[in-house]
């Protein structure tokens, strides 16, 4: 294999990488517990939380070590998700001819 030969190999791999990159960053998943609602998206960022008004008033009411446990608990597990949705995605990306072309599977 030639130096051009690297080279364009090279420039594709980049491009591939880019546009897994822009798909994982699509990827959005929602987890919900105890009246609190958390999107994360591909890149491991969150995206939105919601918290149902009766989840506030608990809050209110005193158990606010109550709704920091599910908070946390929630958040991870959207980032677990999110993770797992991940990693499938890629893998289907490049079983479907993504960088698996590249690597000569």
């Amino acid at each position: 294999m030639g130096i051009f030969d690297q080279m364009k190999q090279a420039m594709q791999m980049r491009s591939e990488a880019k546009r897994l990159q822009a798909e994982i960053e699509k990827i959005q998943v929602e987890y919900a517990n105890g009246g609190i609602s958390v999107t994360a998206r591909g890149d491991f960022t969150i995206s939105s939380i919601k918290i149902a008004p009766e989840t506030w008033k608990e809050v209110a009411g005193g158990k606010t070590e109550r709704f920091e446990t599910m908070l946390f608990n929630v958040v991870n597990g959207a980032l677990k998700n999110v993770k797992k949705t991940t990693q499938e995605q890629m893998a289907k990306m490049m079983q479907a001819g993504g960088m698996g072309g590249l690597f000569g599977k």
